[in-house]
């Protein structure tokens, strides 16, 4: 599976599911909000936190700046860990406004801008990306648990490599490919939850084939 196997994958998902359009927003800082709102939950949860965070007209730095911890608070209930994820993105759109505003960030270098975000407090390597690539259309992969589970199921990785070394790896394959790179990630997402499951559904798998698992499964 090595070498080729990023790209081979990707094609069998391709294949398989089609084009996802993901990530599903109005506008890029609609994106990093969805960011930190799905740490630690599901997509549904955040969906309906960002619904409220609309009715309130809360979708901009300046009007998340300006309102309350606690009425912030309120209206991301449904994300869970809401008083955390209030403070995260007060610490966001602070750090928006120091930076200058989003279009002097989105003239940043890609590796500038991603250790800057790392700086902000509650954004990791992992949200971080998903900001980058989705936000900013920046050519980044995001590493998540749905990949790690994946590729491992796969014989392709241990699991347990260090982040930045399979960010690295899957950035090589497909080296400047925002689109690609952005599409991949969706796929993988939609696998791991309709079908590389923590108990994977292996019959039908499109890449049963290419699986150590789904080989030792029946069907």
């Amino acid at each position: 599976m090595k070498g080729s196997c990023e790209r081979q994958v990707f094609e069998r998902l391709r294949l398989a599911y089609g084009t996802s359009g993901w990530w599903p927003a109005e506008s890029g800082f609609e994106v990093m909000v969805g960011a930190v709102l799905t740490q630690n939950t599901a997509w549904a949860n955040v969906e309906r936190a960002i619904a409220e965070l609309r009715r309130a007209d809360l979708l901009a730095p300046e009007a998340i700046a300006a309102v309350g911890l606690g009425q912030l608070a309120s209206l991301i209930r449904s994300s869970g860990y809401f008083n955390v994820k209030a403070a995260r993105l007060k610490a966001l759109v602070a750090w928006i406004h120091d930076s200058g505003g989003l279009e002097a960030l989105g003239r940043m270098p890609t590796e500038v801008l991603r250790a800057r975000l790392l700086e902000v407090k509650g954004v990791g390597p992992e949200t971080a990306d998903d900001i980058l690539l989705y936000a900013f259309h920046r050519p980044v992969f995001v590493i998540d648990a749905y990949t790690r589970r994946l590729f491992s199921r796969l014989g392709a990785i241990r699991g347990n490599e260090h982040y930045e070394i399979l960010r690295r790896r899957f950035e090589e394959a497909f080296p400047d490919d925002v689109a690609r790179l952005n599409e991949y990630h969706a796929l993988i997402v939609r696998h791991a939850k309709d079908v590389c499951r923590s108990r994977p559904l292996c019959p039908g798998c499109a890449l049963k084939d290419l699986c150590a698992v789904g080989a030792l499964q029946p069907g």
